[in-house]
């Protein structure tokens, strides 16, 4: 298995867009961490990676041996009012968790939000997703509220945890 060293994390191109919808959707039928519960088509992840990148919103994936195992991407609001802020997500297919490679890829995507003018991180988290909480936490993630039954997976109910993070 490859080393947490060789295991890279750059900007998402065009050439990770398959890797990333196959990681994405690994995670997702997991039906555990992301409310998402398949990939999209590849045809809309294909849209939504190169409109990101028009757009300039960080997006980042990590590379064991050219294979995406994850990302993390901040999504840019679209009103005026509320472009200083953004929504993270991110995911680590499982093989590659536990082993601070979240850590890498939020710190990396958070500095490029930054560097883009973005202010404000948010989030939501399954409040039952306790690694997950104490990685935002750790980075400087604060809880601002709890919604009640936000997911249903499966007819089990999950209430979500809304995170944020503000640059100074």
């Amino acid at each position: 298995m490859t080393t947490d060293t060789e295991i890279r994390i750059e900007p998402i191109s065009a050439e990770h867009i398959e890797g990333f919808h196959k990681a994405l959707d690994a995670v997702a039928r997991e039906r555990e961490y992301l409310s998402l519960l398949e990939a999209f088509p590849l045809e809309e992840t294909r849209i939504f990676v190169l409109g990101m990148i028009e757009k300039g919103n960080p997006q980042f994936v990590a590379l064991a041996d050219g294979k995406v195992v994850g990302w993390c991407d901040i999504s840019r609001h679209g009103f005026p009012s509320h472009a200083h802020a953004g929504k993270l997500g991110m995911g680590i297919i499982p093989a590659y968790r536990g082993r601070g490679l979240g850590r890498r890829l939020i710190e990396t995507t958070l500095h490029a939000a930054r560097d883009a003018g973005i202010e404000r991180v948010e989030l939501s988290v399954h409040a039952d997703n306790n690694k997950a909480i104490a990685l935002y936490e750790k980075v400087g993630f604060v809880r601002e509220g709890l919604a009640r039954k936000s997911v249903r997976i499966d007819g089990r109910y999950k209430d979500a945890i809304h995170m944020a993070f503000f640059h100074e």
